[in-house]
């Protein structure tokens, strides 16, 4: 059993009221976390922290930062045996990804590390004598990160790495249902000597969250937000974040389509929908939703996928598979309703899928109408649609008729062609004869329509976690009218 605790100030404590809650886990649906379950007293407290912290990190010299960011990184890439086994126990997804997690987290904390001497200004000509003017890029304050349970060591990381790279201090709200994971990493950066109060934890129950969340927002000393995770509970934190003013960054759901034109290396295009769509169960927010493919090969590209995915093994992560467990019942449940509702409106799936609790082993169906609820919404589990289609304007229509748009994928041989659609699909990352689902640390990495706004990653991130200030110096007296 995994015992969590608030982290505050560099210190390990209980709430305010000694509260706690449980975390079931997917694989045996029995309690693998005892969590303390921070209420609004325990956000604020994690924010006089931070503001109280943020006066000497903000000050430390670029190289300072950098060799503690660095220092950080090497810690976090030792412990990925104990991020692999809290991981397993807590949401049920396989070695293989948690360890995933931890050498991209590990890379995200180096490359930010790289990033401490980019935060620059620049000089701009003014029409006044005896004016030098500057833009000038400086900390906020207090940035709070709200990271989800899908991909816990990487969104984590990426809500705390380049906002301490700008200079800021760090609230990272956990989610409840991987509390242990997020306090494991909050834990190795402070032990890797950011300082006290330089990234604090406040981990809470489900029924608490919008409690902890509105204290979090409205505390004076918080002047950024960033928040990965649904659309719906985005749409709640941009209102609230709007009410004080406050910049957020928001990653939000997804519902990737790959566009497969008739002249597609199809084994690639096979190859890297199967990945996209069934790595992680499916619970990325850049898995493969749709296939729209080309009406001439349609019935070659499933021959492939049928053939890749009959391959894989579903079941225990504790054993060697392919494909594991969701992260819950709940889960589970929303998943097959999806996909029965397609099932009786006409769908067909293309390989005999089987259910084993939170174990549900990959759905390919093909037949996909607008009646079905799954046609828009998004699955977040193991589950991927087919639809043919006559020519590349069709393909792009269909791409485009949806609420999301975070991430894409164009499989065709002329690049010139791909990269014409790629331009006309309206998602923050469409990626050309690769998988939808694709991460590097310096990339521009955010969506558009209800996929979110902002960006994180390097340089992109500069603009979200720092203030543009306008400075002068004069060389000369001023003549004033009055």
């Amino acid at each position: 059993m995994n015992q969590v605790n608030l982290f505050i100030n560099g210190q390990s404590v209980p709430t305010a009221d000694g509260r706690t809650f449980e975390r079931i886990g997917p694989l045996e649906n029995q309690a693998v976390t005892v969590a303390a379950a921070g209420k609004a007293a325990d956000a604020d407290a994690a924010v006089d922290a931070a503001a109280k912290a943020f006066p000497v990190w903000s000050a430390l010299p670029p190289g300072e930062k950098r060799n503690r960011l660095l220092k950080a990184a090497d810690l976090l890439a030792s412990r990925a045996e104990a991020f692999v086994r809290i991981g397993i126990e807590e949401t049920g997804s396989s070695g293989a990804w948690y360890g995933f997690n931890v050498h991209l987290a590990a890379n995200m904390l180096r490359d930010a590390a790289g990033m401490v001497t980019q935060i620059q200004g620049n000089v701009i000509p003014s029409d006044i004598p005896g004016r030098m003017a500057m833009a000038l890029r400086v900390p906020c304050g207090v940035v709070v990160g709200m990271a989800p349970w899908n991909a816990p060591v990487i969104l984590a990381t990426r809500a705390l790495a380049m906002p301490l790279a700008c200079g800021n201090t760090v609230v990272l709200k956990a989610s409840e249902n991987c509390p242990a994971t997020h306090e494991l990493l909050v834990k190795t950066l402070n032990e890797a000597g950011l300082g006290d109060g330089v990234v604090n934890l406040v981990t809470h129950s489900a029924e608490d969250a919008p409690e902890v969340v509105s204290a979090l927002i409205a505390h004076p000393a918080v002047k950024r937000v960033n928040f990965t995770g649904s659309t719906h509970v985005g749409k709640i934190i941009a209102k609230q974040c709007a009410e004080y003013l406050k910049p957020v960054v928001l990653e939000l759901g997804g519902k990737a389509p790959v566009i497969v034109c008739e002249d597609a290396d199809l084994d690639e295009a096979a190859n890297a929908v199967a990945f996209g769509a069934f790595f992680n169960q499916g619970q990325i927010c850049m898995s493969t939703e749709r296939v729209l493919v080309h009406e001439s090969v349609a019935d070659d590209l499933i021959g492939r996928l049928k053939a890749k995915i009959d391959g894989f093994v579903t079941g225990d992560p504790r054993t060697q598979v392919h494909i594991a467990h969701v992260e819950s019942k709940r889960s589970a449940d929303r998943i097959l309703s999806l996909v029965r509702d397609a099932e009786e409106k006409g769908a067909k799936a293309v390989t005999g899928y089987t259910v084993n609790g939170t174990a549900i082993s990959p759905v390919l169906l093909d037949g996909i109408t607008p009646e079905m609820a799954l046609y828009t919404e998004e699955s977040f589990g193991p589950v991927c649609t087919l639809e043919r289609v006559k020519d590349d304007d069709e393909a792009v229509e269909k791409a485009n008729a949806s609420v999301f748009g975070l991430s894409a994928a164009v499989f065709s041989r002329d690049i010139g062609r791909a990269m014409g659609i790629a331009r006309r699909i309206e998602s923050g990352i469409c990626h050309i004869n690769s998988a939808t689902v694709d991460d590097e640390a310096p990339m521009p990495f955010g969506g558009v329509k209800e996929s979110g706004y902002g960006r994180f990653g390097s340089t992109a991130s500069i603009n979200e976690f720092t203030e543009l200030r306008w400075i002068t110096v004069r060389s000369t007296p001023k003549h004033y009218p009055i």
